[in-house]
């Protein structure tokens, strides 16, 4: 039954019992902070290693190559997995310097540019506490408590699950739902019942693994293509902002 608080939320969202959020590119425009400075990382070490493959020597794409091996995973993971897609086969101190790398450049990143958040979802999560469901943040960035901070945003969520958390629980990063589910479990309320939004196609897939009543794919990009994508990953419906969420929100 339609409770009449929740009115002002879209359709897709008037029967959910909590709503997670993942961090970068959702909640913060903090992605484009992560994908600089993964790319100064890759760029360096391809540069220094370079593959067999000429064509395996291009430049890290900030935009294909980020959203496919990198974001919405855990450092470790995200340096493997975009190292391993050039044919590198790398060892697990050269992924950790890489690692260490794009946290040292992101982290310079931050202190100089500092991070912003994106407006129509701070209307949406209100939205979303006046109609009484509670909500979460889940992030596999360990950076994830200071960037809702410096946002001035973090105490709009009744729970956050970051990287730190899953390491110390020993969560599998995603595509693997546990972050996910660990947020869900901390709101007391369980995944069918609750929606994910995520940006990561890695997030859209373990959502759809955890089987979330409801996976907003979030396309900042606004492009088809990347879209579809998300589409194709596991989202039920796909937004360029999370405004679009809230009845009478102007589509941006």
């Amino acid at each position: 039954m339609t409770v009449p608080s929740r009115t002002t939320l879209a359709p897709a969202l008037r029967d959910v019992d909590a709503v997670v959020l993942d961090t970068d590119g959702v909640i913060t425009d903090s992605a484009r902070l992560h994908a600089a400075a993964w790319k100064a990382a890759f760029d360096t070490f391809i540069r220094e290693h370079p593959p067999e493959d000429p064509g395996q020597r291009r430049p890290f794409d900030t935009g294909d190559d980020y959203l496919r091996y990198v974001d919405g995973r855990s450092r470790l993971d995200g340096a493997a997995a975009f190292l391993a897609s050039r044919g590198l086969a790398p060892s697990s101190e050269a992924v950790r310097a890489v690692a260490t790398e794009k946290e040292r450049l992101f982290t310079e990143r931050l202190r100089a540019y500092g991070v912003q958040v994106y407006p129509g979802t701070v209307r949406l999560v209100r939205a979303l506490r006046r109609a009484g469901v509670p909500v979460a943040a889940a992030s596999a960035s360990r950076h994830a408590r200071e960037l809702l901070t410096l946002a001035g945003v973090l105490d709009l969520f009744d729970t956050l699950v970051d990287g730190g958390e899953a390491a110390r629980l020993g969560l599998a990063g995603k595509p693997q739902p546990d972050l996910f589910l660990e947020a869900a479990r901390r709101l007391g309320v369980p995944a069918g019942r609750a929606a994910v939004m995520e940006d990561a196609l890695a997030g859209v897939e373990a959502g759809c693994r955890g089987h979330f009543a409801v996976v907003v794919g979030v396309n900042r990009t606004g492009d088809t293509d990347s879209g579809e994508r998300l589409l194709r990953y596991g989202a039920d419906i796909v937004v360029q902002d999370l405004g679009e969420l809230l009845e009478g929100e102007p589509s941006p």
